[in-house]
């Protein structure tokens, strides 16, 4: 099962390549045979390349194919043919045009890159892998390498290379990391690999550990919290003390609390946390839960005393020290709360909690103008239409902002 559209890739990319190349190819010189020099000739040339730079492909392409009959030898005409059939989705036509053109002139630029993508839209991955590594790799220009990653993330999935699809995904992702065209195929291609090893562990070993904790984190993730419940449960049957599972399981009843109201999977929640403690005291997870729930329960004492102890042992738990930050403001202790908030904005500077909670903290300390800087940072997170919101943690219960500013 592969996680690749089949639907060929088309950025926006596309054009500025195809510009781009052509106004290189027109830049140069034209020297060759008589009949370049010819008046008529020069003429098409010149209004053929404002068509193409305008936009008017169809017309350009006319005029170019009318200059290779008038003079096959002119490389440059070969190229831009190449670049208006690879822009029209005539890839065929385009490597074509493209071997003709680096035959008359091997030297003219980024030929190989477009043949390369034309190639790779033509279902011609083993020939077309070679180039666009090469240009993947070695391009200095963004778009240029952006494209070629792309085609590359397509060919490597055709060719079942799941590894090297996943590192070309990783390096994009690192290169773009706002393209939301790069966050859709990659996710994809991460996705597929994660179903990959799935199908694999299943079919190694089915009755394991590891299967069943797999399947109950699936079924928690699609909210069938019944049968994520039988998996986490049926772990403990087969080893009593695995860390983690107690954690896993307070966090099934603490979802299905948050979706049906039910005090019963609250109070069961609190269980399983303690539990988890009692088999592994590290567990900064769980002990972050039990102190939400104490500040939710408005218990301001034990919250205060359950955020210190983590931030004391996890002094980056950023969520933390945004909860201890809340529990000191609660008590009316804004002073204090300055400090952990100030240090969770800088772990995170995009989360808007801990902004908001910020600005409140240096206003009750008496800091007016570090409290209005403080909640200039928190409106522009929490106003801007492209921002994007970070949603609830999966592993952790995300601090939230009051009602009053959840609008």
């Amino acid at each position: 099962m592969r996680a690749w559209n089949p639907r060929r890739v088309r950025s926006l990319a596309v054009a500025a390549f195809f510009l781009a190349a052509i106004s290189i190819l027109f830049a140069q010189q034209a020297r060759g045979p008589s009949a370049r020099q010819a008046p008529d000739f020069e003429q098409q040339y010149l209004q053929a390349q404002a068509a193409a730079a305008s936009g008017r492909y169809e017309e350009a392409r006319t005029q170019f194919e009318q200059l290779a009959k008038t003079d096959p030898s002119v490389a440059e005409v070969h190229a831009a043919l190449a670049g208006l059939y690879f822009e029209q989705r005539e890839y065929t036509s385009a490597v074509r045009e493209v071997h003709t053109a680096q035959k008359l002139k091997p030297s003219l630029p980024r030929l190989d890159m477009l043949l390369a993508l034309s190639l790779s839209e033509l279902g011609q991955y083993k020939d077309a892998l070679p180039r666009l590594e090469k240009g993947f790799k070695q391009s200095s220009d963004a778009d240029d390498r952006r494209m070629c990653g792309l085609q590359l993330l397509r060919a490597y999935d055709a060719l079942g290379r799941n590894n090297d699809a996943v590192q070309t995904a990783l390096q994009l992702n690192k290169l773009y990391p706002d393209d939301p065209e790069i966050l859709y195929h990659t996710g994809r291609v991460y996705g597929n690999q994660a179903y990959v090893v799935m199908e694999k562990l299943h079919d190694s070993a089915p009755n394991s550990i590891w299967m069943l904790q797999a399947q109950g984190e699936a079924n928690e993730a699609s909210k069938d919290y019944d049968s994520a419940l039988i998996a986490f449960n049926h772990v403990l049957q087969i080893d009593p003390r695995r860390p983690g599972i107690h954690y896993k399981i307070g966090r099934v009843y603490l979802r299905r609390y948050n979706d049906a109201r039910r005090p019963e999977d609250r109070d069961q929640a609190k269980r399983e946390f303690n539990a988890e403690l009692d088999l592994d005291p590290g567990n900064g997870n769980a002990a972050y839960e039990l102190a939400q729930m104490a500040a939710d329960d408005n218990n301001l004492d034990e919250a205060k005393t359950r955020f210190e102890q983590i931030v004391q042992r996890f002094p980056e738990f950023e969520a933390a020290l945004v909860g201890l930050g809340g529990v000191y403001l609660q008590s009316h202790a804004a002073a204090q709360a300055v400090k952990p908030l100030e240090q969770a904005s800088k772990l995170d500077p995009n989360d808007e909690v801990a902004w908001y909670r910020l600005a409140q903290a240096q206003r009750g300390a008496g800091n007016r103008e570090e409290s209005q800087k403080a909640m200039e940072t928190f409106r522009k997170l929490h106003d801007s239409a492209s921002s994007i919101r970070k949603p609830p943690s999966a592993d952790i219960t995300a601090q939230q902002l009051g009602p009053e500013v959840q609008q």
